[in-house]
């Protein structure tokens, strides 16, 4: 499968490293205004380009990586070259309607809107993807593609955002989780190091402890908390201090 990236930035770099590394029979290329962010790309099996054109003609599947801002200035002077190509636009902000509105005549087979996070680069991406138009085949195409790397789950428009709020922002969420428990480890006693390395192993082992069992998280909760013991004092503490509130409210923040 030939794959083309329109801009290498954060999402669409880390998309094209964990295609290379997951998807070995994908062959990718990735674009950017400037050779010098397309220089960490040598040397891993990724082509790079500063044309866009001559990347979408060599490509099946085209995935769009710009800002939602920069998106129908750098897709409509592809769109002629599209034919029989999937899109795949990572801009949420932009209604399937409009989407289906600029694409509408250029005989793409698919067009979806896909919200990865930055775990991708490690095979460990939350997906979210809503199909504008297309068939069987091609949602097969971008769900396999997403699927290697990571999970994807197939939504409708207005649940885009809830994922991208939950998974995608979600992940500097859980890394700001991450930060305040290694300071709080350093203040009780451990090196910076140590902390960090057990705060990510921790949080590592949880999710895939509540993965593994199939469970509600405070299922597994109940199993760490002992009447009058450390755990709850601590979670208590933590509720007290608005921890639960703090995580909805900044998952709310668009609405």
């Amino acid at each position: 499968m030939r794959i083309a990236i329109i801009g290498a930035g954060n999402m669409g770099g880390a998309t094209a490293l964990g295609f290379a590394r997951f998807c070995p029979e994908a062959r990718i290329t990735v674009t950017a205004r400037h050779q010098e962010t397309l220089d960490r790309y040598s040397g891993v099996g990724i082509a790079s380009t500063i044309d866009n054109s001559k990347a979408v003609e060599e490509a099946e599947v085209v995935i769009m990586g710009v800002k939602p801002w920069l998106l129908k200035d750098v897709l409509s002077p592809l769109l002629p070259l599209m034919n029989g190509k999937v899109l795949v636009s990572f801009a949420a902000g932009i209604p399937a309607a409009t989407l289906k509105e600029w694409t509408n005549g250029y005989g793409l087979s698919g067009v979806y809107t896909v919200i990865p996070n930055l775990a991708i680069e490690v095979g460990e991406s939350m997906t979210f993807i809503n199909e504008i138009s297309g068939t069987s085949g091609t949602l097969q195409t971008v769900t396999g593609l997403f699927n290697a790397t990571g999970k994807s789950m197939v939504v409708d428009e207005k649940q885009l955002i809830a994922g991208m709020m939950v998974a995608s922002c979600g992940t500097a969420f859980a890394l700001r989780y991450v930060r305040a428990t290694m300071e709080g480890g350093i203040e009780l006693g451990l090196y910076p190091k140590q902390a960090l390395e057990a705060a990510l192993q921790t949080i590592k082992g949880a999710a895939s402890l509540a993965d593994a069992h199939g469970t509600h998280p405070e299922q597994e909760i109940d199993r760490v908390t002992t009447p009058g013991g450390i755990t709850i004092k601590g979670l208590n503490a933590m509720e007290e201090a608005g921890f639960s509130n703090a995580v909805i409210q900044g998952l709310k923040i668009l609405k």
